[in-house]
């Protein structure tokens, strides 16, 4: 099981180093873009899991109301640096700590897959909760459950953990918290859209 204050302790210990080694480029970021295209204008977006805030939060911010929560506060710490023009709060994914309808949006890139696979559920029933009627969602899981840990991740020293549900989990998730799946990408650092990808994106609404 993903011991969710030892995510907290590594992603404190090591920001720096995940900063310097996460790219910014690249079919992600892509997929946020079009994303952030379809969404009304002077839309309120939170995205859940922030980290660092580049590129996601930062890019959230340059054409939304941008706020970022992370359950590190280094990463927050330099979250503020990278995107300042966003609001940013301290909290755990799987306890959002906004009120009921408060954004038009949600991303989540790459955060579902440090929480521990029961509260997988759990936390897209949040992403529900703090959505506006019509809300929009844009995930990523792994394709696939698997469960990990690295006790020296980035060579640092550092434990890091890991617990992926898995596309066909996420899509059930979506569907039990009112969601409609508009469009599923296949994404990897030097593929075009595949099943063979090493993340799966979900854009999704809810129902009105």
């Amino acid at each position: 099981m993903v011991d969710k204050d030892a995510v907290r302790r590594g992603y404190d210990a090591l920001a720096e180093a995940y900063a310097a080694d996460r790219t910014e480029d690249g079919r992600g970021r892509e997929v946020l873009s079009r994303f952030v295209r379809e969404l009304p204008e002077s839309a309120r977006v939170l995205d859940a899991g922030c980290g660092q805030g580049s590129p996601v939060l930062r890019d959230l911010a340059a054409t939304a109301t941008a706020v970022g929560t992370d359950i590190s506060r280094t990463q927050l710490r330099l979250a503020a640096e990278n995107a300042p023009a966003a609001a940013l709060a301290q909290g755990d994914i799987a306890a959002l700590p906004f009120r009921d309808g408060a954004f038009d949006a949600v991303t989540a890139y790459h955060s579902l897959i440090h929480v521990p696979r029961e509260q997988h559920r759990e936390v897209v029933d949040e992403f529900a909760r703090v959505l506006d009627e019509g809300g929009r969602l844009l995930c990523s899981e792994g394709p696939e459950e698997w469960t990990g840990t690295n006790p020296d991740w980035l060579d640092t020293g550092v434990e890091m953990q890991w617990h992926i549900a898995g596309a066909e989990a996420t899509r059930e998730h979506l569907r039990n918290a009112g969601f409609a799946v508009e469009r599923e990408w296949g994404v990897g650092d030097s593929l075009e859209d595949g099943d063979d990808a090493d993340w799966t994106f979900f854009a999704a609404r809810l129902a009105e």
